[in-house]
């Protein structure tokens, strides 16, 4: 019986498969698939608006008092085209699907999972609160535990999808760490079987070797507030550092501020935590050793919003999270819906030998796998593209464990 040629939507298909079993940060995450990109006459930009729940408070007199609906919404950007290229002979598509997976899809795929996952846990810098010390890698449960407590305070539902996402050496240190503590025989078997954790703590624990590192900027002098900020505000003035030095700070360092705690969102009773703010710009001090840090979230002290207790005072203390110059992987535990990875399908080209795509609303992913032929080589070279984006919808569902 002849051989039949693989046809390119069947390889399109086992792609797509294979992307999804490779993925390990984005597989915990939502994602958002959206068709309209690839219809003719509908193009939508590219951007998607998000929607944020809005936030109340609770009334407590007699009196009706209606509260407006704030219902927020923050853009996701569409600005991730990956493809890998590939090329094959028309001997190689008399292969079957399995053996033409393991030679060339698998390998081509790896890559491409890698890139996605790495571009989105470099969301790491918009996550403000944190727990551990910068250079010291977790190694006991209580560690993942006070991870889980700091969701807890920033009320984040225990529904189920809570994650961690660490690197190898962190996956190496708790699982030895936890080889001799109580867990279901299950577990046990499957950790020794693995080596990967599974569920402990109520969090899906997974290894991805593309955890991100983060350096901790310069610092240097004795840094405090410089006025008291407005409410609601994103960035302050500063003082005390030292003169005319750059990048005393820089984006994904985290800092506490004297006597400024964090809220509860639900109950807005302070947790007896500081609040912890994150660095979205670069900051160097001036001549003066002044200088505007900008940061998330905002100094909210009232109202549906409110983040903190009170405004810092006029020269209320600064403490950054870390020694100066200190390198550490920024282990992640979140919800799901801390944040979002967007796919939309790419238009199919014409002029070509062949153009296939496959595109899942469970799975949120589509991938366009493109074909040409040439005649000189008889081969078929390809390229498998996936447009996406990622975006952190709300940082306060997750915290960074610096190791």
């Amino acid at each position: 019986m002849a051989n039949t040629l693989l046809t390119i939507g069947m390889i399109t298909r086992r792609a797509l498969m294979v992307l999804e079993n490779m993925l390990t940060f984005t597989k915990q995450v939502n994602r958002e698939y959206d068709d309209r990109y690839a219809i003719a006459g509908a193009k939508i930009g590219t951007v998607l608006d998000i929607r944020i729940p809005p936030r109340y408070t609770v009334t407590t007199t007699v009196a009706l008092a209606v509260q407006d609906a704030v219902e927020t919404k923050t853009t996701l950007t569409l600005n991730n085209q990956h493809h890998v290229d590939l090329s094959f002979t028309s001997q190689d598509l008399t292969l079957s699907i399995d053996d033409f997976s393991d030679r060339f899809i698998e390998p081509a795929i790896a890559a491409l999972a890698n890139k996605i996952d790495a571009v989105g846990l470099a969301l790491y810098a918009d996550i403000y609160n944190a727990v551990g010390t910068p250079g010291t890698t977790p190694a006991t449960l209580l560690a993942y535990l006070q991870a889980g407590a700091k969701l807890d305070y920033e009320a984040v539902p225990r529904d189920g999808k809570r994650s961690a996402v660490i690197e190898p050496t962190a996956q190496v240190v708790i699982v030895d760490a936890l080889k001799g503590l109580f867990h279901s025989s299950m577990e046990i078997e499957e950790q020794y079987k693995s080596g990967n954790m599974g569920l402990t703590a109520g969090l899906k624990f997974s290894m991805d070797q593309n955890v991100v590192a983060h350096t901790v900027g310069p610092q240097g002098g004795t840094p405090l507030v410089n006025g008291v900020p407005v409410a609601g505000a994103t960035s302050f003035l500063t003082k005390g550092w030292t003169a005319a030095a750059a990048s005393r700070l820089v984006v994904g360092d985290i800092f506490t501020i004297a006597s400024v705690f964090a809220v509860n969102p639900q109950s807005r009773l302070s947790t007896g935590q500081l609040r912890q703010f994150v660095v979205t710009a670069a900051f160097s001090s001036d001549a003066s050793g002044n200088g505007t840090v900008s940061f998330q979230p905002p100094m909210t002290a009232s109202g549906q919003g409110q983040t903190i207790t009170v405004l810092p005072a006029d020269g209320a203390a600064i403490t950054v999270l870390g020694a100066a110059n200190t390198v550490s992987p920024q282990n992640l535990v979140f919800h799901r819906n801390a944040f979002t990875m967007a796919c939309v399908d790419l238009v199919l080209p014409g002029g070509v030998d062949m153009a296939a795509r496959v595109s899942s609303k469970k799975l949120g992913i589509s991938m366009r796998l493109v074909r040409q032929y040439d005649i000189n080589l008889d081969a078929w070279p390809c390229r498998l593209d996936v447009l996406y984006g990622w975006k952190t919808i709300r940082p306060q569902l997750a915290v960074r464990m610096p190791g």
